[in-house]
Protein backbone atom coordinates (compact mmCIF):
# COMPACT_ATOMS: atom_id res chain seq x y z
CA UNK A 1 0.00 0.00 0.00
CA UNK A 2 1.47 3.39 -0.64
CA UNK A 3 1.68 5.77 2.25
CA UNK A 4 0.20 9.48 2.63
CA UNK A 5 3.40 10.35 3.98
CA UNK A 6 7.29 10.96 2.42
CA UNK A 7 7.67 6.80 2.76
CA UNK A 8 6.56 3.79 4.58
CA UNK A 9 8.36 2.73 7.46
CA UNK A 10 6.56 -0.75 7.39
CA UNK A 11 8.31 -3.41 5.43
CA UNK A 12 7.40 -2.86 1.68
CA UNK A 13 4.20 -4.91 0.25
CA UNK A 14 5.30 -7.94 -2.20
CA UNK A 15 3.48 -6.08 -5.61
CA UNK A 16 3.70 -6.99 -9.16
CA UNK A 17 5.96 -5.17 -11.14
CA UNK A 18 3.96 -2.48 -13.25
CA UNK A 19 5.89 -2.38 -16.75
CA UNK A 20 5.88 1.40 -17.26
CA UNK A 21 5.44 0.46 -21.90
CA UNK A 22 2.74 -1.67 -22.65
CA UNK A 23 5.08 -4.01 -24.92
CA UNK A 24 1.90 -5.57 -25.83
CA UNK A 25 0.78 -2.42 -27.51
CA UNK A 26 3.92 -1.28 -29.41
CA UNK A 27 3.09 -3.21 -32.77
CA UNK A 28 -0.27 -1.28 -32.71
CA UNK A 29 1.52 2.05 -32.33
CA UNK A 30 4.66 0.58 -34.54
CA UNK A 31 1.01 0.34 -37.19
CA UNK A 32 -0.18 3.71 -36.55
CA UNK A 33 3.17 5.71 -36.75
CA UNK A 34 4.14 3.35 -40.27
CA UNK A 35 0.59 4.22 -41.61
CA UNK A 36 1.24 8.10 -41.03
CA UNK A 37 4.28 7.94 -42.41
CA UNK A 38 3.38 6.00 -45.34
CA UNK A 39 0.70 8.08 -46.04
CA UNK A 40 2.97 11.72 -45.78
CA UNK A 41 5.63 10.37 -47.87
CA UNK A 42 3.14 9.19 -50.31
CA UNK A 43 1.01 12.88 -50.06
CA UNK A 44 -2.40 10.48 -50.29
CA UNK A 45 -4.67 12.62 -49.00
CA UNK A 46 -7.63 10.40 -47.74
CA UNK A 47 -5.04 8.70 -45.19
CA UNK A 48 -3.63 12.03 -44.12
CA UNK A 49 -6.92 13.56 -43.51
CA UNK A 50 -8.08 9.49 -41.93
CA UNK A 51 -4.54 10.11 -39.38
CA UNK A 52 -5.67 13.77 -38.95
CA UNK A 53 -9.50 13.12 -37.63
CA UNK A 54 -8.61 10.12 -36.02
CA UNK A 55 -5.67 11.18 -33.90
CA UNK A 56 -7.52 14.39 -33.04
CA UNK A 57 -10.48 13.14 -32.26
CA UNK A 58 -8.48 10.91 -30.14
CA UNK A 59 -6.40 13.28 -28.88
CA UNK A 60 -9.47 15.99 -27.66
CA UNK A 61 -11.31 13.11 -26.44
CA UNK A 62 -8.45 11.86 -24.38
CA UNK A 63 -7.92 15.30 -22.85
CA UNK A 64 -11.19 16.16 -22.13
CA UNK A 65 -12.00 12.77 -20.68
CA UNK A 66 -9.11 12.60 -18.75
CA UNK A 67 -9.45 16.28 -17.02
CA UNK A 68 -12.66 16.54 -16.79
CA UNK A 69 -14.26 13.11 -16.05
CA UNK A 70 -11.82 11.07 -14.55
CA UNK A 71 -10.11 14.36 -12.49
CA UNK A 72 -12.28 14.83 -10.39
CA UNK A 73 -12.85 10.67 -9.32
CA UNK A 74 -9.23 10.16 -9.17
CA UNK A 75 -9.11 13.25 -6.59
CA UNK A 76 -11.26 11.00 -4.43
CA UNK A 77 -10.07 8.23 -4.49
CA UNK A 78 -8.62 6.31 -1.54
CA UNK A 79 -4.78 5.79 -2.03
CA UNK A 80 -4.63 2.33 -2.49
CA UNK A 81 -7.96 2.53 -4.85
CA UNK A 82 -6.01 5.69 -6.75
CA UNK A 83 -2.60 3.65 -6.80
CA UNK A 84 -4.64 0.33 -8.44
CA UNK A 85 -6.06 2.32 -10.87
CA UNK A 86 -2.76 4.30 -11.72
CA UNK A 87 -1.18 1.29 -12.13
CA UNK A 88 -3.50 0.02 -14.97
CA UNK A 89 -4.35 3.36 -16.67
CA UNK A 90 -1.35 5.26 -16.99
CA UNK A 91 1.63 2.54 -18.72
CA UNK A 92 -1.28 3.03 -21.74
CA UNK A 93 -0.98 6.39 -21.49
CA UNK A 94 2.70 6.21 -22.38
CA UNK A 95 2.06 4.66 -25.68
CA UNK A 96 -1.30 6.11 -26.51
CA UNK A 97 -0.33 10.14 -26.29
CA UNK A 98 2.51 10.51 -28.35
CA UNK A 99 1.08 8.09 -30.66
CA UNK A 100 -2.19 10.26 -31.01
CA UNK A 101 0.06 13.47 -31.09
CA UNK A 102 2.14 12.00 -33.81
CA UNK A 103 -0.72 11.27 -36.18
CA UNK A 104 -2.12 14.60 -35.64
CA UNK A 105 0.68 16.84 -36.19
CA UNK A 106 2.32 15.06 -39.35
CA UNK A 107 -1.15 14.74 -41.08
CA UNK A 108 -2.27 17.96 -40.36
CA UNK A 109 0.44 19.92 -41.66
CA UNK A 110 0.96 17.66 -44.76
CA UNK A 111 -3.20 18.25 -45.51
CA UNK A 112 -2.35 22.22 -44.75
CA UNK A 113 0.78 22.02 -47.09
CA UNK A 114 -1.69 20.07 -49.82
CA UNK A 115 -4.36 22.40 -49.51
CA UNK A 116 -2.38 25.11 -50.39
CA UNK A 117 -4.00 26.86 -46.72
CA UNK A 118 -0.17 27.39 -45.98
CA UNK A 119 0.45 30.20 -48.44
CA UNK A 120 0.06 33.72 -47.15
CA UNK A 121 -2.98 34.56 -49.93
CA UNK A 122 -4.59 32.03 -48.26
CA UNK A 123 -8.04 32.99 -46.98
CA UNK A 124 -7.10 30.18 -44.27
CA UNK A 125 -3.69 30.94 -43.47
CA UNK A 126 -4.41 32.82 -40.31
CA UNK A 127 -6.66 30.46 -38.88
CA UNK A 128 -3.82 27.93 -39.65
CA UNK A 129 -1.10 30.01 -37.75
CA UNK A 130 -3.23 30.58 -34.96
CA UNK A 131 -3.84 26.55 -34.96
CA UNK A 132 -0.35 25.68 -34.54
CA UNK A 133 0.78 28.07 -32.14
CA UNK A 134 -2.40 26.31 -29.97
CA UNK A 135 -1.22 23.07 -31.06
CA UNK A 136 2.30 23.49 -30.50
CA UNK A 137 1.16 24.33 -26.64
CA UNK A 138 -0.35 21.99 -26.54
CA UNK A 139 2.11 19.09 -28.20
CA UNK A 140 4.81 20.49 -25.90
CA UNK A 141 2.41 19.82 -23.05
CA UNK A 142 1.57 16.02 -23.43
CA UNK A 143 5.26 15.48 -24.39
CA UNK A 144 6.83 17.82 -22.14
CA UNK A 145 4.91 17.65 -18.73
CA UNK A 146 2.07 15.01 -19.00
CA UNK A 147 4.62 11.77 -20.74
CA UNK A 148 7.58 12.71 -18.16
CA UNK A 149 4.63 12.95 -15.11
CA UNK A 150 3.49 9.66 -16.12
CA UNK A 151 6.50 8.06 -16.77
CA UNK A 152 7.56 9.36 -13.14
CA UNK A 153 4.41 7.90 -10.92
CA UNK A 154 5.03 4.38 -12.89
CA UNK A 155 9.17 4.70 -11.56
CA UNK A 156 8.17 5.78 -8.35
CA UNK A 157 5.46 2.91 -7.93
CA UNK A 158 7.73 0.39 -8.73
CA UNK A 159 9.92 0.80 -5.96
CA UNK A 160 9.86 -0.80 -2.70
CA UNK A 161 8.51 1.92 -1.07
CA UNK A 162 6.58 4.39 -3.22
CA UNK A 163 6.74 7.51 -2.24
CA UNK A 164 2.53 8.27 -2.02
CA UNK A 165 3.31 12.48 -1.58
CA UNK A 166 4.68 12.59 -4.63
CA UNK A 167 2.74 9.87 -6.24
CA UNK A 168 -0.17 12.22 -5.35
CA UNK A 169 1.62 15.30 -6.42
CA UNK A 170 2.45 14.14 -9.49
CA UNK A 171 -1.10 12.58 -10.43
CA UNK A 172 -2.33 15.78 -9.65
CA UNK A 173 -0.02 17.67 -12.62
CA UNK A 174 -0.99 15.02 -14.74
CA UNK A 175 -4.88 15.56 -14.23
CA UNK A 176 -4.48 19.41 -14.47
CA UNK A 177 -2.59 19.86 -17.14
CA UNK A 178 -4.78 16.85 -18.79
CA UNK A 179 -7.75 19.62 -18.21
CA UNK A 180 -6.04 22.38 -19.43
CA UNK A 181 -4.91 20.96 -22.79
CA UNK A 182 -8.71 19.63 -22.89
CA UNK A 183 -10.08 22.87 -22.61
CA UNK A 184 -7.67 23.95 -25.29
CA UNK A 185 -8.46 21.25 -27.69
CA UNK A 186 -12.21 22.94 -27.90
CA UNK A 187 -10.22 25.95 -29.90
CA UNK A 188 -8.90 23.63 -31.92
CA UNK A 189 -11.99 22.62 -32.86
CA UNK A 190 -13.23 26.17 -33.03
CA UNK A 191 -10.55 26.38 -35.76
CA UNK A 192 -10.66 23.35 -38.02
CA UNK A 193 -14.44 23.56 -37.93
CA UNK A 194 -14.08 27.31 -39.20
CA UNK A 195 -11.19 26.53 -41.78
CA UNK A 196 -12.93 23.37 -43.08
CA UNK A 197 -16.18 25.34 -43.86
CA UNK A 198 -14.91 28.00 -45.74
Amino acid sequence: MIDEGHRSDAPAVARAHIQIVPLRGLPIVGAAVVFTAASVAGNWRWALIFCHVVGGGLWTAIDLFVGLVLGPIIGRLSIPARAEFTARFMPKMVIIMPTVVIMTLAAGFQVALQLGNLEAASINHAWLIVSFVVVGVMAVIALGILEPANIAVLWEMNKPSPNGELIGRLMKRFIYTAGVTGVMQVATLIIMTRVSSR
